[in-house]
This record gives C-alpha cells, sequence and structure tokens, in this order.
C-alpha cells in the first residue's frame, strides 16, 4: 500500500531466505497479499467513493468511464511490454515468462530508484505550485499509461507512480489518491487468475507425493489475510503523508531502498 513497492520488498526478503522469487509458488503469494491489500482498499474507501461516485449516476458513470479507459491502456501497455520483453530480452524460449525477470535485483534497484526520483519531483512540484487539474478522460489516460508502464517491474511502485503522476496533472490529493486505488482493484482480479493457472500448470513439480492442490494455497491465504490488516493500517500512513505534504519522503526512502538492493545484487543475491 505504501508507494514504496511492497513487491520489491517482498521479493528482497526471499532472496534473502534463498526461496526462488520467480517460482510459481512465490509469485502466486506475491499476487495474494496484494489481493489481501486489495479488500483493505476497499474497506478504506468504500465510504469515500459512495458518497463522491455511487450516490448518482452521472457520477458513477464519468468514474466508471475514467476506471474504464486508463485500465485499457493499462492492459494494452503492459501486454505490449511483457511481449516485448519475452520476445526479445527472455529470446522468446519456451520457458520465457515475464516473471523470470522479477527475482533480478539490478532491475528492482534501477526500479526503485526510478519511482523514488518521480515521487520526490511530484512532491516538491506540487507543495510549490497549482497546476490547472487535468481530471477528465485526458489525466485518466496518463495515469493508466503510468500504470502500464510500471506492471512488467518490481521495484517501479504502482501507487507511487500513479499518484505522482495525478498530482503532476494538477489532481487534488484526495482524488489522486482515490482513483489510483481503484484502478488497483480493477487490475488486481485477471493478475491473480494468471498466477493461479500458472501455479496450477505446475503443480505436477511441485506437490509432494500424496499431497493435495489446496496445500500449495495455504500459505497465500494466510498472508493475504495478514496483508489485510497491515494494509489497512499503511492506507491511513500513506494518507497522512499526502496530505501533511510530506509525499515526497516516500520517493527518499525509495532511493535509499534502491541503494540498499543495488548493495545486494553486486555482493551476488
Amino acid at each position: 500500500m505504501l508507494p514504496v513497492s511492497s513487491s520489491a520488498h517482498v521479493i528482497v526478503a526471499e532472496k534473502l531466505m534463498g526461496l526462488d522469487p520467480t517460482s510459481p509458488e512465490m509469485t502466486l503469494l506475491l499476487v495474494m497479499l496484494h489481493t489481501g491489500t486489495m479488500a483493505a482498499v476497499i474497506l478504506y474507501f468504500w465510504s469515500s467513493w459512495k458518497e463522491n461516485y455511487f450516490a448518482a449516476r452521472p457520477a458513477f458513470w464519468n468514474f466508471a468511464q475514467r476506471v474504464a479507459f486508463a485500465t485499457f491502456l493499462t492492459g494494452a501497455i503492459g501486454l505490449t511490454l511483457k511481449f516485448l520483453i519475452e520476445k526479445f530480452a527472455l529470446k522468446g524460449g519456451p520457458h520465457a515468462e515475464i516473471e523470470l525477470i522479477f527475482g533480478n535485483l539490478a532491475l528492482i534497484g534501477i526500479a526503485l530508484g526510478t519511482v523514488g526520483l518521480l515521487i520526490i519531483y511530484a512532491g516538491v512540484r506540487t507543495e510549490r505550485s497549482h497546476r490547472p487539474s487535468r481530471s477528465g478522460l485526458q489525466g485518466s489516460s496518463w495515469i493508466g499509461i503510468v500504470q502500464g508502464l510500471c506492471l512488467p517491474f518490481r521495484g517501479f511502485s504502482r501507487s507511487g507512480a500513479t499518484i505522482s503522476t495525478g498530482l503532476l496533472l494538477g489532481i487534488s490529493k484526495e482524488r489522486a489518491e482515490e482513483f489510483s486505488f481503484a484502478l488497483a482493484v480493477v487490475l488486481t482480479p485477471p493478475v491473480i487468475v494468471r498466477e493461479v493457472l500458472r501455479l496450477l500448470k505446475a503443480q505436477a513439480s511441485l506437490l509432494p507425493p500424496g499431497a493435495s492442490v489446496f496445500s500449495l494455497f495455504v500459505p497465500s491465504l494466510l498472508g493475504m489475510g495478514l496483508s489485510c490488516l497491515a494494509g489497512l493500517l499503511a492506507l491511513r500512513w500513506l494518507s497522512l503523508w499526502l496530505e501533511q505534504g510530506r509525499w515526497q519522503l516516500f520517493g527518499i526512502y525509495c532511493l535509499l531502498a534502491s541503494a540498499a538492493v543495488l548493495t545486494l545484487y553486486k555482493l551476488g543475491y
């Protein structure tokens, strides 16, 4: 939930524990953690969404159109990048999957540094100037495009990038935050389906003799519940710092995290 890339932190922790972040069970665990935080998002923002977007039909359709259009652009760009990475960077082999780059600490470190600079720039720029708001389809389009660029790269915080983009477009802090997490709610289910299918496809090599398929999902389901509780706390923290003009502090943290991850990469992790 915090704009510091929870995915990157989970992957680094897995690396330090000697686990393979690119394996089906680990990528499913990561997605299920995001499912827990998606539930936290719905609980946290529900009253605000209900008041601002669900109370009247015109407001709802305007909001739904913006979310749908942004999600379409996210999917188009994300899938295009996925194809290009699998085709050229991974040489398009029979086992070329985008998940294979998820454990690359060099890429994670660069992504953390990039989003850190974006967050700092957006935070400083927002506090120093007041730009005309572009909160319609144009603004939604840019947020959807930026979200699509985030998808293939762990460390490129989705919430950090999309909220920062909203701030740079002159959208209010509250609306930028609400729209960013509304997109996350729409995006998460298809990603869950993809990772569940990937895990089921690989189950023959993962299951010990006599074990059931359900046993593969137990750690993920437990993590999902805990991440929901942590997500509620993180959302409160994020909202407070965003409202208090401390948004750029998340960017500074991302730069420090980038340096730490790149150091681990140099040490051979």
